[in-house]
């Protein structure tokens, strides 16, 4: 019988040793390391993901429980204390480095958006992290509640992360957004809340393309009417001009306005955009994509464990919620390189029993299928 190493170590080959004791070595605090180390802590907060382990101890009596087959993952004894106190002294920067790192890899191997045009497609959104107040009283937000705020960028090839950064609840998304390079001639989706008109010029003016709906005070003139197909869901598509007060200030360049009626629900809809070299369909479907991003808000936080924390401090908080961002791209990078057709969550299922079994990583995405035993009555002729 062929050896095989277990499911978990053969999934953390996917993150190159040297890389990560490199990026160890740029993100250390304080004395060297002795009873642990930052790849042990990645390796037990990446098994606490993976099984879906709710607190420190029952990582830490996960790992006990399967120490002779943690060998071969370059880990030794993992205690309560030593893995509490990484977490809370240790920076996380380390896991957002290594983020980057995955994210760049795993867009070298990720399936097309699946638009014709050849725009990288992106969406921008941030979600709420809620805390206890009671126990995180660093992180207040309002009413007697406390979060973190993820903010994140969403590449439609392959539906994977590609930018991410935690910051106080209090941070608006533009803010962020304000400080993202997005690459030229890339396309980016967004709701009301990044409506901002200074930001939409500067986009513009650097050959970034975008899609959003307008506020209701948004004030506009039509400059040219675009003809439409009468049977389309697109009601009208408009050369228009900004007429507010700031947008004539900045000196604000003509825009797109699309107005569509969404078959499904009969609503009206009406975007803005500055690409004009797409048809009007084509704009609707992108905005309709953008859901695409609440989804995954939705899957991380229902699969990963971003709700149960293992520590109480910042450091703590966002190290754990970076290990978890970090799982999710090994696991789509998984999913790109095998092209399996498991969702997210599937994949996720089949790992959580299986992930000290030694059987290779192919036997788990591609099982066989049982045959039917033979029937010993005799077939007629």
């Amino acid at each position: 019988m062929a050896h095989h190493n277990t499911v978990l170590s053969q999934l953390l080959r996917w993150v190159p040793r040297h890389e990560f004791e490199s990026l160890a070595k740029q993100h250390h605090a304080g004395t060297r390391l002795r009873r642990m180390s930052r790849w042990g802590q990645f390796v037990a907060l990446a098994c606490g993901q993976l099984a879906g382990r709710h607190s420190l101890r029952d990582v830490v009596g996960t790992l006990e429980s399967q120490q002779t087959r943690l060998y071969h993952a370059g880990v030794g004894t993992v205690t309560r204390s030593s893995l509490a106190r990484v977490n809370e002294k240790q920076p996380f920067t380390l896991y957002e480095d290594l983020f980057g790192k995955l994210a760049a890899r795993c867009q070298r191997v990720a399936p097309h958006h699946g638009f014709t045009f050849k725009h990288p497609l992106m969406s921008l959104d941030a979600s709420l992290i809620d805390l206890s107040l009671k126990v995180f009283p660093w992180a207040h937000y309002a009413l007697g509640k406390a979060a973190v705020k993820l903010h994140l960028g969403l590449d439609h090839s392959g539906l994977m992360p590609t930018f991410a950064t935690i910051t106080d609840c209090h941070d608006s998304d533009l803010s962020v957004a304000r400080i993202l390079k997005l690459p030229k001639s890339s396309m980016v989706v967004f709701d009301r809340g990044y409506f901002d008109y200074a930001w939409f010029k500067a986009l513009t003016e650097a050959g970034v393309f975008f899609v959003t709906r307008p506020k209701k005070n948004a004030q506009a003139t039509t400059v040219m009417h675009h003809e439409v197909d009468i049977d389309s869901p697109v009601v009208s598509d408009q050369t228009i001009r900004l007429t507010g007060k700031k947008p004539q200030e900045i000196d604000m360049p003509e825009l797109r306005r699309v107005r569509y009626k969404d078959p499904e629900t009969d609503k009206f809809l009406e975007f803005y955009t500055n690409a004009f070299h797409l048809d009007a369909q084509t704009i609707a479907d992108i905005y309709k994509a953008r859901w695409q991003i609440e989804l995954f808000f939705k899957a991380i936080k229902q699969n990963l464990k971003i709700k149960a924390f293992l520590g109480t401090s910042r450091n703590a908080i966002l190290t754990q919620i970076w290990v978890a961002l970090c799982v999710y791209l090994l696991l789509a990078y998984l999913r790109f390189v095998s092209k399996t057709g498991l969702t997210f969550q599937s994949l996720l299922r089949r790992l959580q029993v299986s992930l000290f079994m030694r059987r290779p990583l192919s036997e788990l995405l591609f099982p066989e299928q049982p045959q039917a035993p033979p029937t010993p009555q005799m077939a007629l002729v």
